[in-house]
């Protein structure tokens, strides 16, 4: 079961983050014209992309993750690593407002900007892929939560 459901996450999680790739370039494509510009193409395309791949692949990969936690990894990396997944789902949500305004003809950045935006979900997974991978001993365990008994 285990291994089912992590490879359940890990597929979701990668249709989630390709999906975060897509959309700033998306919104890019838009501001240079042309048949990707019309909203007659570009909002059901981006409409398709954000609510029926991308955010159910987010929520699949989310849940899986937390169901994983329950199988009991401990240390740090995990912290670290849930600060990163709240990272992308920020992001996520980020890139569905803009999709609104855009879909609202409400523009406020430029093509450059979506770039550089597109390049954020790649630092994000492979930040995530290098501590789920190293789980790094280096960054030290937790102190037990208040009330805990310790072995003495």
């Amino acid at each position: 079961m285990y291994f089912w459901l992590k490879i359940l996450h890990v597929s979701a999680m990668v249709l989630w983050f390709a999906g975060l790739f897509l959309l700033p370039r998306l919104f890019a494509a838009r501001h240079r014209g042309g048949r990707e510009a019309a909203q007659d193409y570009f909002n059901p395309v981006a409409n398709t992309l954000f609510f029926r791949l991308v955010t159910p692949a987010a929520l699949v990969a989310i849940a899986s993750g937390m169901i994983l936690i329950a199988y009991g990894p401990t240390g740090a990396w995990l912290v670290i690593k849930l600060v990163l997944v709240t990272a992308a789902v920020l992001l996520h949500l980020y890139l569905g407002v803009v999709l609104y305004n855009l879909g609202q003809g409400m523009d406020r950045h430029g093509p450059a900007f979506y770039r550089v935006l597109g390049w954020t979900p790649l630092a994000i997974v492979l930040a995530i892929a290098a501590l789920t991978g190293a789980k790094p001993a280096t960054v030290g365990e937790l102190p037990p939560p208040p009330g805990h008994a310790t072995d003495r």
